[in-house]
């Protein structure tokens, strides 16, 4: 996979993107899967320095978030694409429904206090997008409260981009045939059954208005200082790869350096 095809995953400021007309079975690059897996072994060797650069540099931060239908494969693209990342300084955040403290404050309360500091990244799990999403298509809050807070998210996530976190945000485009099967195994599966929620169904009956949905939330927060990457995920080793390129590239943008030593340590021995 190119950094060409990482450029075209990226939604241009302002425009609509239709998922309708974006293949979630696309391959993208390497049209082989051993080919797709060895380049991702390449990415996840090259993710591991470049992070322990943005630690020790502690100037800059990243923050990763993920948002996808049910079954897109969020948990699995963390596992897979940040295996060589260390713990240390890297943080993933699951976010729920909120809690009553939670609902006591704005919705973006919660989300400000799990953001990375200078030298960390952060992985969302979904996130804040929750909020002008599912709040939306579950009849959860009417549109004058949910509406407006797409102009606070592109003013929040330009705060973050100007205090140093570059945000990257990706949709996982799972196709609806693609979510019956997985949501089928989960059920069939003993060890991943613990997964299933009743609730899937009522959100799998939704898929259009969860789709309209995302599609205009992409568009209204989709820009230059916090892009959207729409990468397909029916095809597990496609998403990871994709997700790995765009982590790639944006880590290599940012160049993290390492700090100066202390002067006068040359020929110093440790007694």
């Amino acid at each position: 996979m190119s950094r060409g095809i990482v450029h075209e995953l990226r939604v241009e400021a302002g425009k609509a993107p239709r998922l309708d007309q974006r293949d979630p079975g696309a391959r993208l690059g390497p049209q082989d899967k051993q080919a797709g897996l060895a380049r991702l072994e390449e990415i996840v060797a090259q993710l591991g320095p470049l992070h322990y650069r943005l630690q020790a540099e502690a100037t800059h931060s990243l923050l990763l978030v993920l948002q996808g239908m049910d079954a897109s494969g969020k948990d699995g693209t963390i596992r897979h694409v940040l295996t060589g990342v260390n713990p240390q300084g890297c943080r993933i955040v699951s976010f729920r429904e909120p809690t009553s403290t939670e609902l006591a404050h704005d919705f973006l309360w919660r989300i400000h206090a799990a953001c990375p500091a200078r030298g960390e990244m952060a992985i969302f799990n979904r996130s804040h997008y929750e909020d002008v999403v599912a709040v939306r298509v579950r009849g959860l809050a009417p549109e004058t409260t949910w509406r407006p807070r797409f102009e606070h998210i592109r003013a929040f996530e330009r705060l973050l981009a100007g205090e140093g976190t570059t945000v990257v945000k990706v949709f996982l485009h799972l196709s609806r045939h693609e979510q019956r099967t997985r949501l089928q195994e989960r059920l069939e599966n003993p060890e991943k059954r613990w997964k299933f929620r009743l609730g899937d169904l009522d959100d799998r009956a939704r898929w259009d208005d969860f789709a309209h949905a995302y599609e205009e939330a992409i568009r209204e927060t989709s820009t230059e200082w916090a892009p959207w990457y729409i990468v397909p995920a029916d095809h597990n080793w496609v998403r990871n790869l994709a997700v790995g390129e765009i982590l790639l590239d944006t880590l290599e943008r940012l160049d993290p350096k390492l700090p100066q030593p202390d002067p006068g340590l040359d020929g110093v021995e440790v007694p």
